[in-house]
């Protein structure tokens, strides 16, 4: 069990780091700096640092902020490949 439960926290670090990326990605394409992004979001700009090298795990509400900092959907954060491998069955 605890190699299972390991393995779940390595996903979810996986995903973190994906979808940090994400908002790397979309913050350098409209030449944002950190806190320029965490401006427009009101999230502190060490945290903008933090999500983007998947070091935390942010709120719904914090994905809503950054789609709104970045002028696009919430759902074009989340667009990105992610290998869920076994996880679904």
């Amino acid at each position: 069990m605890k190699k299972k439960a390991m393995g779940n926290s390595v996903e979810k670090t996986d995903f973190q780091i994906a979808f940090g990326r994400q908002i790397e990605k979309f913050r350098t394409e409209q030449n944002l700096s950190y806190r320029q992004l965490a401006q427009r979001c009101d999230i502190d700009h060490s945290n903008i640092s933090k999500i983007e090298k998947g070091e935390i795990n942010i709120q719904l509400s914090s994905v809503l902020q950054l789609a709104k900092g970045l002028s696009i959907s919430p759902k074009e954060l989340f667009d990105f490949n992610f290998d869920l491998g076994d996880v679904i069955s």
